[in-house]
């Protein structure tokens, strides 16, 4: 199934989170490897939409604030390279909406599996 209605990727999610550099869980380097830095930002966002959000949503909880999802795939940065990622969804009950939670590498997959 694909993730429709209202989708919401925050900037400050991507900012403020995934690429900053933090002592702890750093994603930063890793989406810089793909190209992807603070300056371009937006073209992250963008990117999320129009390669991850095409790909099957699998259901992997339901929480008292909404359903989670996952969605597993490859992201093609800037300089053409790509990660094997792993995204977390979730549609919220009291709005519909679909909000971006997080991005991890999917360490299970190899660009060739993919």
């Amino acid at each position: 199934m694909n993730l429709a209605g209202n989708i919401l990727i925050s900037r400050e999610k991507l900012i403020q989170y995934l690429l900053v550099p933090k002592k702890r869980n750093d994603k930063s380097q890793w989406l810089a490897r793909a190209g992807y830095t603070l300056e371009n930002w937006r073209l992250l966002k963008n990117d999320l939409h129009n390669q991850i959000l095409s790909l099957d949503a699998i259901p992997i909880e339901n929480t008292q604030y909404g359903q989670m999802y996952e969605i597993k795939g490859k992201l093609t940065g800037p300089n053409r390279k790509s990660l094997t990622v792993c995204t977390i969804w979730m549609t919220e009950n009291e709005t519909g909406n679909t909000k971006f939670i997080t991005m991890y590498p999917d360490k299970g997959r190899y660009i060739n599996d993919i």
